[in-house]
Formats: C-alpha cells, sequence, structure tokens
C-alpha cells in the first residue's frame, strides 16, 4: 500500500503541473458594451494567426444589425496581398446573457457558435482588443486602418498581463 503512495503523489503533482494554458488566461470581458457605438468598421491591426484567415490581409469586421436583433457580420480582407483577391465571409453574432455584454457568441457556418469576448475597449469606441474561450485567439481592432503605436503597444501589454502569449501576434498589414 505505501509503495503506491509515492505514484499517486507523481500522478497529483503532474496533474497541477499541467494545468492547461486556458485557465491561466483572464478572459474578463467588459461590463458594458453598447452596441449601436460598437456596430461599424473595425480593422484588424493584429491578430493570432489562423486557417480561417490564413494569408489574409486588409482585414476588417463589419457589425450591422438584423431585423431578428442579432448581429451581421462581416469579416473580409485581401488574399496574400492588399492588391490580391477580395475574400468575404458573412455570419452572426448574438449576446446570450445581457448580463454579461461583452461575451458575445458568433457563427459563421449554421448554428455553430464562437466565443468572442471584448476584452477591452476605448470608452470612445475607437480601439478594442477581442479574445476567446480558448488562449489561442486574440484580435486587436480599431476604427481607423493604423493605430498608433503608443495605443498598440498598451493593448498589448494588456493582453500579455491576461496571460497571452504576444509573441504570436501577427500586425496585419492595411491600405
Amino acid at each position: 500500500m505505501y509503495a503506491k503512495i509515492p505514484s499517486l503523489m507523481l500522478l497529483v503533482v503532474l496533474l497541477f503541473s499541467c494545468q492547461s494554458k486556458q485557465s491561466m488566461i483572464d478572459k474578463s470581458t467588459v461590463q458594458q458594451l453598447d452596441l449601436e457605438r460598437y456596430l461599424g468598421t473595425w480593422y484588424e491591426i493584429a491578430r493570432f494567426q489562423h486557417s480561417f484567415e490564413k494569408d489574409l490581409v486588409g482585414v476588417t469586421a463589419t457589425y450591422s444589425l438584423r431585423d431578428d436583433g442579432k448581429l451581421k457580420v462581416v469579416n473580409a480582407g485581401y488574399q496574400n496581398t492588399l492588391d490580391g483577391p477580395y475574400k468575404e465571409a458573412v455570419g452572426k453574432a448574438k449576446i446570450p446573457n445581457p448580463e454579461q455584454p461583452g461575451k458575445l457568441k458568433v457563427a459563421f457556418f449554421l448554428f455553430f457558435y464562437a466565443e468572442y469576448n471584448v476584452l477591452e475597449l476605448d470608452e470612445s469606441y475607437q480601439y478594442a482588443l477581442i479574445g476567446s474561450s480558448t488562449p489561442d485567439y486574440l484580435w486587436i481592432l480599431s476604427r481607423s486602418p493604423q493605430l498608433d503605436e503608443k495605443t498598440y503597444q498598451q493593448l498589448v501589454d494588456k493582453a500579455a498581463a491576461r496571460g497571452y502569449d504576444t509573441s504570436k501576434l501577427f500586425k496585419v498589414p492595411q491600405k
């Protein structure tokens, strides 16, 4: 029986030391979100690379209100270069819990929703830091195609303080 104790202790140590990166990420969202002010076009300033945005530059996300109260989401960009072929994906978003307005759900395929968390938002709605349910998704958005370096660095620092690996950020070329 005593021979099993070191094995059990080793298992417990391994379980706690292998704590997922996901639990170390601060995913808390903004407490207030005025959808009317959030609507419109946002430029992708930086992101973690993903297969669904592979090789896209000049990326924008445009939000508008649908008749059913949900948001229409149009993500668009250019393949490989700012002069490349234009690509567009149309989806929808919703706020499932009005008590947590910074936690949206976004779907681009049928009813398969993913988390869209507004982590940081400028009080004048000029820039935002967006995350998801995992540490693998992060975006820095701006109302203009360029974001001054000081503001960009502040958002990068806030993401790092939340536990994101900001070395993975890809600065998105914009027109």
